[in-house]
């Protein structure tokens, strides 16, 4: 017996009614956009010699602030597609592309991007990619390609953004050799906004504790819990492209990021390895910083850079330290310095910072 259809807003209100979900008038109107995609896709592709399969429907790009919700709309409607989908962050998609196209040089393939493509659009019908951005120039040259041979073998993209198309790598080196792509994206996808004034994801932290010192059991375990919350379980690694370098942070979802502190101050990375990572994030949560001095002179110095980044991207921090801010640094060459960067902690853990 066939199973009865489940729809978006059905799923949707399924959450409002388990007390999972918030209604909310913006996510609401979105609804229809996704359920259109939803039953297009549902419809049977009838197989024959003359048949012709079905144009595709249009795609979705959804765009808006930050914690409105635009990442569990997403999650609710791949959940209920019954057709090969794949939802996955675009950084982290952008990165296997790379690795493949690298795959097909080393072969001496002429034209790498179309056996890439052709391998992503024979096993899927549908990819569902979260956060949408391109700051990169190699990623810039190659997306419009790629995208503009998914569309040809009829897969269906829903991507969401924090920034309108017209705005996808703005003020890019060479911008004009992109912009056919924005074209493309806006002949293929329904643009919709997700104009909620509600930030979901300041409410789930607002008033909420997000320096825990002493670093023990507790901070550990309600670490745990935030992360949990503000990921919803689902977890990629995040590789950022600074500079011909690989930086890899290996917890990441729904633009937060989840990091050790010698994984992010006990490497040699510099300003613009924290400037990528503060431009990509909106939430960062560092663990286990330690008291700083002079045995570990370079990894200060490095989070101090770290911490101006994330203050001036207005990145929200959430950390778990050996000490206070005054208290983390108190004896050696930079303790002065380090006045400022305590200071900055202080003001980041104030209810609204980053919004």
């Amino acid at each position: 017996m066939a199973m009865p259809m489940v729809t978006v807003t059905d799923l949707y209100e399924q959450r409002v009614a388990e007390g999972r979900l918030t209604r909310d008038a913006a996510q609401e109107a979105a609804l229809p956009e996704f359920e259109r995609i939803r039953a297009a896709l549902a419809q049977p592709v009838k197989k024959g010699l003359f048949r012709k399969a079905p144009e595709p429907p249009k795609g979705l790009y959804l765009w808006g602030g930050v914690g409105r919700g635009k990442s569990m709309l997403m999650d609710l409607f791949v959940e209920s597609v019954d057709v090969p989908a794949r939802r996955v962050h675009f950084h982290a998609f952008m990165q296997e592309m790379h690795a493949q196209m690298h795959i097909e040089r080393k072969k001496g393939t002429e034209d790498v991007i179309k056996p890439v493509a052709k391998r992503v659009a024979d096993e899927l019908r549908l990819l569902a990619f979260d956060e949408m951005q391109i700051t990169d120039i190699t990623d810039a040259m190659i997306v419009g390609r790629l995208f503009e041979q998914l569309f040809l073998a009829g897969c269906v993209v829903v991507t969401t953004s924090n920034r309108v198309p017209d705005d996808l790598y703005k003020d890019g080196l060479n911008r004009q050799l992109f912009l056919p792509f924005i074209e493309l994206l806006k002949d293929k996808m329904a643009v919709q906004e997700l104009a909620s004034p509600k930030d979901h994801r300041q409410d789930r932290l607002a008033g909420a504790q997000v320096y825990f010192s002493p670093n023990n059991a507790e901070a550990r375990a309600e670490i745990d819990r935030i992360w949990q919350e503000l990921s919803g379980g689902q977890e990629e690694p995040l590789v950022l492209h600074v500079q011909g370098r690989e930086v890899e942070l290996p917890r990441f979802s729904n633009a937060v990021a989840r990091s050790g502190f010698y994984q992010l101050c006990g490497k040699a990375l510099g300003a613009a390895d924290y400037l990528k990572l503060a431009e990509t994030v909106r939430v960062l949560i560092i663990e286990d910083i330690p008291t700083l001095g002079r045995s570990n002179f370079n990894e200060a110095k490095r989070f101090v850079t770290l911490v101006d980044a994330l203050y001036e991207a207005k990145v929200k921090l959430i950390v778990s330290a050996a000490d206070q801010p005054e208290m983390l640094y108190v004896e050696g060459v930079g303790a002065f310095e380090f006045d400022r960067t305590a200071s900055r902690l202080r003001e980041m853990q104030a209810e609204g910072w980053g919004q």
